[in-house]
């Protein structure tokens, strides 16, 4: 879609620039200004949201802390919450990397856990990123900063407010499977996003009250403001990950373990093993459903594909193991033992 060159709303410094702190610092906060504009209401929505989650954090600190909570907390944060956003945001709203068999597999999925971003600040924006990796336009760009990236979804991410009609029919095509009430034109024109606010806070409002309440049947608010707490810590800290993610903006990359090297997108053992995210297997195949292609690297949001898939509740799905084997790690692997051979034969000779 050319659409991806301009649907992003550039910030007051553009794309095509590395501002300094002071400049992203005040960006920032130019955003999140609704009495200014009422459509920064997306951006104000999302450190709002997140903010929140400070509340039970605190409560759960001074009044129900255990260190078996903390740890829960830290599995259900790292684990649950990452592989899910993985597994919904990533794989499915915004590269379709497989299909639910109906709406209502959807719609118990993308609610599994604590709701914590919106699609349409994730999905449109990793369009983009996909686009323009690490060049001006990427709404993350690592070689920017990691202030840059870590106010991304304010500074960078919010859709454009002046799309014509046509531009604008073309970006609902990106979301238009998630299942969200998505705004008409006229609407789009007065809140500048695709989402309406009443969806977005009415969403989120049932799916607290949902899991608040079932945390709380379970363990009571010790284990509710335990988990809830715990959402705060990977709300914050999701926000640095496409930073670390390609490198910090260098070349980090390693032989026999990252094969994609149009960019500096780096796999990672650590959100790897908890989310699924070896990044740089999936900016090789983005739409794949596994990104998990060599023998130890895990990947939970597969697994949990694969027994959703047993399960009936998703029609079909991209698997791309096979011809990474044939495509990369094969002809890798047999490049090694040549270098070797040749090694061995020049030793033997001398």
């Amino acid at each position: 879609m050319s659409t991806l060159e301009h649907v992003l709303a550039p910030p007051r410094y553009g794309f095509g620039a590395i501002p300094t702190n002071r400049e992203i610092v005040s960006e920032f906060f130019y955003r999140l200004n609704v009495l200014r504009c009422r459509k920064n209401w997306i951006p104000l929505f999302a450190w709002a949201t997140t903010l929140a989650f400070a509340v039970p954090l605190v409560v759960f600190v001074t009044h129900y802390f255990s260190f078996w909570l903390v740890l829960l907390g830290f599995v259900y944060s790292m684990v649950l919450l990452g592989s899910h956003g993985t597994f919904y945001l990533h794989r499915y709203a915004t590269h379709r990397a497989y299909r639910f068999r109906s709406p209502l597999w959807r719609f118990v999925c993308k609610n599994l856990v604590i709701k914590i971003v919106t699609e349409e600040t994730y999905v449109i924006s990793h369009h983009v990123h996909h686009r323009y990796t690490e060049q001006a336009g990427d709404p993350y760009n690592a070689r920017a900063g990691w202030l840059y990236c870590f106010f991304a979804d304010v500074n960078h991410q919010r859709i454009a407010p002046d799309l014509t009609e046509a531009a604008y029919a073309r970006l609902k095509l990106l979301i238009d499977h998630c299942g969200i009430r998505l705004n008409s034109f006229a609407q789009y024109q007065r809140w500048g996003s695709l989402c309406h606010p009443a969806f977005a806070f009415t969403s989120y409002a049932l799916n607290w009250a949902f899991w608040y309440a079932a945390f709380y049947l379970v363990g009571g608010h010790a284990l509710a403001t335990a988990l809830f707490g715990s959402a705060f810590v990977w709300a914050v800290g999701i926000r640095t990950f496409n930073f670390a993610a390609h490198g910090g903006g260098k070349d980090r990359q390693r032989p026999g373990v990252d094969f994609h090297t149009k960019d500096h997108s780096i796999n990672q053992v650590w959100p790897g093993y908890v989310a699924g995210e070896w990044h740089n297997n999936h900016h090789l195949y983005p739409n794949g459903a596994r990104s998990g292609f060599l023998g130890y690297q895990l990947d939970l949001p597969w697994l949990f594909i694969r027994a959703v898939h047993a399960l009936g509740g998703i029609q079909s799905y991209r698997d791309y193991k096979e011809e990474f084997v044939v495509r990369y790690q094969r002809p890798y692997l047999e490049e090694q033992k040549r270098l070797r051979a040749e090694a061995d034969a020049r030793q033997t000779s001398q």
